[in-house]
């Protein structure tokens, strides 16, 4: 029987079982489509990077004997959409079934299921073998509850799986180690220079050129420096536990004008393309604390473990619970445009200036900077959550719609009305002041919420709770904050609206 087997860019698995063995009537399609380069403007850092570990997981497994029809974006003969290339080498390879991997985001899963309809030949689907979870597990976990919290999912996850556990009890007596993990780094301990690998990609940047693909965002094209390749992904895990787990859980919420990645991995989108496997990061980063627990802190694992274990199986769960109704969810009504320095990084708002900057300049920003620096910001401008998908799926090198969905409307935006978190993710600048060093150097001051030098998140933030305090009034994690609301003096608070106001129609002059 002669199969073709389809095999997705974010598919880059070599640890799946289709590859055991080798099979001369087996064909695997891999293709670069404009399908995928032009459903959202991407970042060139994002496009150059799929581009590549794709090259590189089809030279690997066709090194290893397996059969391999690859379309590169110009080659004459490719269609640049998924039907058109499934049907193309059903036909030309005289196949007798179809398979595919299921895909992770809805609109591909919808797109196959409908391919599958209109061929003539058998068709079947198998998993990606990459998840701890199934798509309905976490559906199926919170069944009858009333609310889905992470933690509840979290702790069940370590059980079933045994990990960080010890005799059903978890390592450190604690499930959850979140306020370990919120220091401020000032300059100590040292952190060491992130791994790179230079390559030069002036080829692909010429090809995407040739092909007219609107991307944005900055490039080294001599210096690319994101690893793409298992080889390179694996070096950059061990380099992780050898240099920087001993710091990340005290750290991961830190942020700084100096240092981009500080203690972070760069492993999401190993991880998010499949390269690498949730089981295999953990496994080793928990190995390497067993073996090193006299100078690693528990705090430091868990806080790494619980943002893939927790945070990334949540969220992809929620995904599959709530599509597709959830990417057009608007609980607070937001309608505002995004300012021109989203692309371009040109505010005078340092912290802005750096968490966007970086976001261009790198396809990079980590958890706390998306969250609390852009995500805020933009939620507190009331930003329409469908211009800030756009730019979150776009900009960063690891966003694909199923975990960048679910961050950005959910967690960052509160769009969903409540299902990913409790409570908005909003605070004035005292926050952003307490974990970083972006306020000492910035032309607004982070302590003042009127006049011409205020920092703007400070009123926003109180113009966002009188405006949308009636979405708030029966959530009773804002209880305190509308509190005080309530308290402030009713001239303070209206000066405070009319410079918010001021700010909300001049946001390209911050």
């Amino acid at each position: 029987m002669k199969i073709v087997r389809l095999i997705l860019g974010d598919q880059l698995n070599q640890n799946h079982s289709w590859f055991k063995n080798v099979d001369d009537d087996i064909i695997y399609i891999m293709a670069e489509m404009r399908q995928e380069t032009d459903y959202v403007k991407h970042h060139i850092q994002k496009v150059i990077a799929f581009f590549l570990a794709m090259r590189s997981f089809k030279e690997d497994l066709s090194a290893k004997g397996h059969n391999f029809i690859y379309l590169k974006l110009n080659d004459s003969n490719n269609p640049q959409n998924l039907k058109n290339i499934i049907s193309m080498v059903v036909n030309d390879s005289n196949a007798d079934k179809f398979e595919y991997q299921l895909p992770d985001e809805y609109r591909l899963d919808e797109q196959l299921r409908d391919i599958c309809s209109s061929l003539a030949i058998a068709t079947s689907f198998a998993d990606t073998e990459h998840f701890y979870t199934t798509r309905f597990e976490l559906q199926d976990f919170y069944k009858g509850k009333k609310q889905m919290v992470m933690e509840s999912f979290y702790r069940m996850m370590r059980k079933n799986h045994q990990i960080l556990m010890s005799n059903d009890q978890p390592v450190g007596g604690k499930w959850n180690f979140d306020h370990s993990n919120r220091n401020k780094w000032k300059g100590q301990p040292s952190i060491p220079k992130e791994t790179e690998f230079k390559k030069n990609v002036e080829e692909i940047i010429e090809e995407l050129t040739k092909a007219n693909v609107k991307t944005f965002g900055q490039v080294e094209a001599k210096s690319f420096t994101w690893p793409v390749t298992r080889k390179e992904c694996l070096e950059t895990l061990t380099y992780f536990c050898n240099h920087l787990l001993p710091y990340f859980g005290d750290y991961q919420d830190a942020m700084h004008e100096d240092q981009k990645f500080l203690f972070h991995s760069r492993l999401s989108f190993a991880m998010n393309s499949k390269i690498l496997s949730p089981k295999e990061v953990i496994n080793t980063v928990i190995a390497h604390f067993n073996n090193n627990n006299s100078t690693i802190q528990i705090s430091q694992v868990e806080g790494f473990v619980r943002q893939i274990l927790g945070w990334r199986e949540y969220m992809r769960g929620i995904y599959w619970k709530e599509m597709p109704d959830y990417k057009y969810l608007n609980s607070l009504e937001n309608k505002n445009k995004l300012p021109d320095f989203f692309w371009t990084g040109n505010t005078n708002m340092n912290c802005l200036k750096h968490a966007i900057g970086q976001s261009l300049d790198n396809s990079y920003a980590h958890h706390i900077q998306r969250l609390m620096i852009i995500g805020n910001f933009a939620l507190l401008t009331q930003m329409d959550p469908d211009e800030v998908d756009q730019w979150y799926l776009g900009v960063y090198i690891d966003a694909i719609e199923w975990v960048e969905i679910t961050n950005t409307r959910g967690m960052s935006q509160f769009a969903d009305g409540g299902i990913v978190a409790t409570k908005p993710y909003v605070s004035s600048a005292n926050y952003i002041n307490k974990m970083s060093n972006y306020c000492t150097n910035c032309t607004y001051s982070h302590t003042k919420k009127l006049g011409e030098k205020a920092c703007p998140f400070n009123s926003l933030y109180w113009n966002f709770l009188a405006d949308k305090k009636e979405h708030f009034k029966d959530n009773q994690r804002m209880n305190m904050m509308l509190a005080l609301l309530n308290k402030m003096d009713g001239n303070t608070l209206a000066d405070i609206q009319l410079k918010a106001n001021d700010i909300l129609n001049n946001l390209d002059t911050l």
